[in-house]
């Protein structure tokens, strides 16, 4: 399990040094196996400086070279010999001045020296973005907004990230340790008992306003036993686009890939509460439907990646009732994924059975993230905590016209008719048949559950309540 310490400190009620940090991991059952800095430009662009071209005259020795004076802010203007054929007099340009090491994309440091080229001495080198490592363009040279100051580093324009990140080693039973705020509520188990009592800051806590002018989804779950909760959210009129600068640092950090901003949030949720969530472009589930069921082995499916595959009878399928849309749990289907062109995007939640997600997940080598969350079993309760909180980051983010919510379906919807106090390791469930609500550790879940009611314990020991 892969942990950012600036995403995990944000849970934490104080400061904890990230050595100390990895002390307390260890000493809770979460053992670090590396702790590592993070950046998000490797050498974190130090020494680069921003410079204003001055001058740019002709080589004498050399057609394709330029000769440049570029001021970085110090006491007299630096010269440079340039082969980029876009210089030009005016332009804020990235210098690597002499002494600053630089690390292009794919190739291995370099340290700016002193040099001679072709007969003209040159004090440092006017950059392409792919010679310092920020992107793979080396089109010509990085031209920076005008109004820019000349000598400012560039580390504040590139807007670095730094961070420490760690590699814990997992048992299979430490579900609640696969995300960040999951561990965050362990490390303040630990603090509340070697000091003073503290609680994880929880990132649900904001009310989302929906419009219930949407056109509503129905749900069905044939299935029940491989899907017993079902929660989903439309939203209409995204813009998929590039995520924000701090999404694909938090992401990027954990060494994940940044694809687009609906996809990317869906990664931060999992990784955050360790919940997964599915992106569907709304458009493609026909009749506003979403049909929970299985196929006859050897339909073919053809996933994200591309690959047609031959379904089992055992893959739980999410589709529309007409046609399958993604591997539930697993992996999405090509055609209902999040494309450039999405409009609409219907988000699932769900509680799947972790049985059926695993069978799935080694019959066809999907070993994804989701599928390795599900296969241990997610907290049932909190499908739609996590829908509002990804709808809000979506809020934030990306502007759209319209959201609402679709259905929250409880596979066995029943009153359980039992009054009784249970209590576990601290933890206490108080469920009174006259209530609206059961009460869990300060939480809630609706009154109105499923015939099993699944209570995950910090330890991972579910705790389960029939009705007889």
């Amino acid at each position: 399990m892969t942990i950012s310490y600036r995403w995990l400190s944000e849970y934490l009620p104080q400061t904890v040094r990230p050595e100390e940090l990895s002390n307390i991991l260890t000493s809770i059952g979460l053992e670090v196996e590396s702790l590592e800095n993070f950046e998000n430009f490797k050498g974190g662009l130090a020494g680069l400086v921003v410079g204003e071209v001055l001058e740019v005259i002709p080589h004498p020795n050399a057609d394709k070279l330029k000769l440049t004076k570029v001021d970085t802010g110090g006491a007299a203007p630096l010269g440079i010999v340039c082969g980029a054929s876009n210089v030009m007099v005016g332009q804020k340009v990235v210098v690597a001045v002499v002494g600053t090491t630089i690390y292009p994309k794919g190739k291995e440091p370099m340290t700016m020296k002193l040099a001679k080229i072709r007969g003209e001495q040159s004090e440092g080198m006017i950059c392409a973005e792919d010679e310092i490592g920020v992107s793979d363009d080396h089109a010509g040279i990085i031209v920076l907004d005008a109004a820019i100051k000349a000598g400012t580093p560039v580390a504040e324009v590139y807007e670095y990230y730094q961070d420490w990140i760690y590699e814990i080693g997992l048992t299979p039973n430490r579900m609640d340790a696969m995300s960040h705020y999951g561990v965050a509520k362990d490390v303040c188990a630990y603090l509340s008992y070697h000091h003073s009592p503290v609680s994880a800051v929880s990132p649900f806590t904001q009310n989302l306003e929906h419009d219930k002018s949407v056109a509503p989804f129905k749900v069905l779950i044939e299935d029940e036993k491989a899907c017993a909760r079902y929660s989903g959210l439309v939203i209409e009129g995204v813009t998929v686009q590039e995520s924000p600068t701090w999404l694909k640092n938090r992401l990027q950090s954990i060494g994940l890939r940044s694809i687009n901003n609906i996809v990317d949030i869906t990664n931060y949720i999992l990784h955050e509460t360790g919940q997964p969530l599915h992106a569907f472009d709304a458009n493609e589930l026909k009749e506003n439907k979403v049909v929970v069921k299985k196929y006859p082995a050897g339909t073919k499916f053809t996933t994200l990646d591309g690959v047609e595959r031959s379904l089992q009878a055992n893959d739980l399928m999410i589709t529309d009732g007409a046609k399958p849309l993604c591997i539930a749990g697993v992996f999405g289907g090509l055609q209902s994924g999040v494309k450039a062109t999405t409009k609409n995007i219907f988000l699932e939640s769900a509680w799947f059975n972790p049985s059926t997600i695993r069978k799935s997940s080694l019959h066809h080598g999907l070993r994804t993230d989701a599928a390795t969350r599900f296969e241990k079993g997610v907290d049932i309760s909190n499908t739609v905590n996590v829908l509002k909180r990804a709808a809000m980051l979506i809020k934030a983010y990306i502007f759209f016209e319209v959201g609402g919510f679709d259905e929250d379906f409880f596979a066995h919807m029943e009153e359980i008719d039992l009054c009784l106090r249970i209590q576990k390791k601290g933890y206490e469930l108080r469920c009174n048949p006259k209530s609206s609500v059961y009460h869990l550790g300060g939480g809630t879940m609706p009154y109105n559950s499923p015939k099993k009611v699944y209570l995950n314990f910090r330890n991972n020991l579910f705790l389960i309540i029939k009705n007889h």
